[in-house]
């Protein structure tokens, strides 16, 4: 090949690189002017309005101001409330352990006994986190009446979508050379999920654990809304009867609740994993 042909060859795979990257940035200019348009028309449907939120300030503003000072005389009557809440959470979150562990492994590719069973546990799985805590409590109240065990129930059954979900995710993920190990030494397939796949995922799932654990005590805080105990009793009753002062007492002790909580959960992860 002399020189000429192989500049020309060179400058001809030039030539095809140039143009398939323009067709590249064209594909993607294309894609984001119809992401922008979009998202243009979505925000003209829902009304997304910043002149709106900015004229609305002053209303804010006046609700906000009617909140203060809170009445911290109403602390005592918020203590079995507060009680109340992290008993729902922890009892949530403790069903919610107990009954995501069989479906986690039901859930994962790689444990499931059947493809169906999967496909079946992954469909329940999705159920339960789609439904949000206020509308499985709805369910609970009318089936067992007012009170924190329909709220109990609400949380461990959201929990428990969660934490099989991100549990089965690790199982499927897990070191396939010690697997294959117990499975080149004879072990049955129970054995090879005890002691082959087990203790892989225990720490991560002792995070989640706790991390879900976080999330059901801030959960627990509304579910009072409709009727499932909790401080959220106590607030939509304050609101209900124009009680601002005492609203603004509910709100500062939900806030402190959560703050706690998440301390002590940070801390439970550091010691633990």
């Amino acid at each position: 090949m002399n020189s000429v042909t192989f500049e020309s060859a060179v400058d001809a795979a030039l030539q095809r690189e140039v143009e398939v990257r323009r067709r590249r940035h064209l594909k993607l200019a294309g894609w984001a002017l119809l992401a922008a348009a979009a998202l243009w028309y979505s925000a003209a449907q829902i009304k997304l309005s910043p002149a709106a939120l900015v004229s609305g300030i002053p209303f804010m503003w006046d609700f906000i101001t009617r909140l203060f000072p809170p009445d911290l005389s109403y602390l005592a009557v918020l203590g079995d409330a507060t009680i109340e809440t992290v008993q729902i959470a922890i009892w949530g979150t403790l069903l919610a352990i107990l009954m995501s562990i069989p479906l986690s492994f039901l859930g994962a590719r790689n444990t499931t006994p059947h493809i169906v069973v999967f496909h079946l546990t992954r469909l329940l799985l999705n159920a339960l986190r789609a439904i949000n805590e206020l509308v499985f409590a709805l369910i609970f109240v009318s089936a067992v009446g007012l009170g924190p065990f329909a709220g109990v129930l609400a949380v461990a059954l959201h929990a428990t979508g969660m934490l099989a979900k991100f549990c089965a995710e690790e199982i499927e993920g897990v070191d396939k050379g010690q697997v294959e190990a117990q499975i080149a030494t004879g072990a049955s397939r129970m054995q090879v999920i005890l002691f082959g796949v087990t203790p892989q995922i225990i720490p991560q799932f002792i995070g989640y654990a706790i991390y879900r654990l976080d999330v059901s005590i801030r959960s627990a805080t509304v579910l009072g809304l409709v009727g499932a105990g909790g401080l959220g009793f106590s607030l939509i009753q304050t609101m209900k009867l124009f009680k601002y002062h005492q609203t603004a007492t509910c709100i500062l002790v939900i806030f402190l609740l959560v703050l706690v909580s998440d301390w002590i959960c940070g801390r439970l992860r550091r010691k633990v994993i």
